[in-house]
């Protein structure tokens, strides 16, 4: 029952997507669906390449991309200082669905001293693209668990204050300026 639950909300989020309309890169949107399973979100998270943010595909939709990760982040205790850090894209909305844990999530707010991510780096180049991180002053912060949604807007910094076991969330990445490598499929679920 869960699971159709959780495909029922995926399906709907790429359904509203669906009628965005921004540049084309194709022009012309895809005549099949395209499959993320749960076997590919586990052997994703299982393979060794890629870190904790991990582009599972990247299909290109015509008007946008359509992009679907899973991150996994393991315990984060408070900052002594009460500091936190985060990561802002400058160009992709992410959609988080938390599918297991959980923690405290802050976003918004100001970034102090904004240093960009290397544009080499892989999560800039197939996960997430041009990106700053930074530390928080202000924002908002919220205690997500699993089955809690989370729209995060480009330019939004986002990171977690406290993870007392671990959290693991699949982001929904629409891409409205084709950014992100349209056809990209993960290494480990390839076929």
């Amino acid at each position: 029952m869960k699971r159709r639950a959780v495909g029922s909300v995926l399906a709907a989020m790429l359904i509203a997507l669906s009628s965005s309309s921004t540049s084309a890169q194709s022009g012309t949107p895809p005549t099949a669906a395209t499959d993320v399973t749960k076997a590919d979100i586990e052997a994703v998270l299982k393979h060794p390449q890629g870190g904790g943010d991990r582009q599972i595909k990247v299909v290109d939709m015509g008007k946008y991309n359509v992009a679907i990760g899973v991150l996994h982040r393991n315990a984060v205790k408070p900052s002594a200082t009460g500091t936190v850090n985060g990561i802002a894209h400058t160009e992709v909305t992410e959609v988080y669905y938390i599918t297991s844990g959980g923690g405290t999530l802050v976003t918004g707010g100001t970034i102090l001293n904004p240093k960009p991510l290397a544009a080499d780096a892989e999560v800039v180049k197939v996960a997430v693209g041009p990106s700053v991180n930074g530390t928080f002053q202000g924002g908002q912060t919220r205690k997500v668990s699993a089955g809690d949604m989370v729209i995060i807007p480009p330019g939004v910094l986002h990171g977690w204050a406290e993870v007392p076991d671990h959290v693991t969330y699949v982001s929904v990445r629409p891409d409205a300026g084709h950014i992100l490598p349209a056809g990209y499929v993960h290494p480990a679920v390839k076929k």
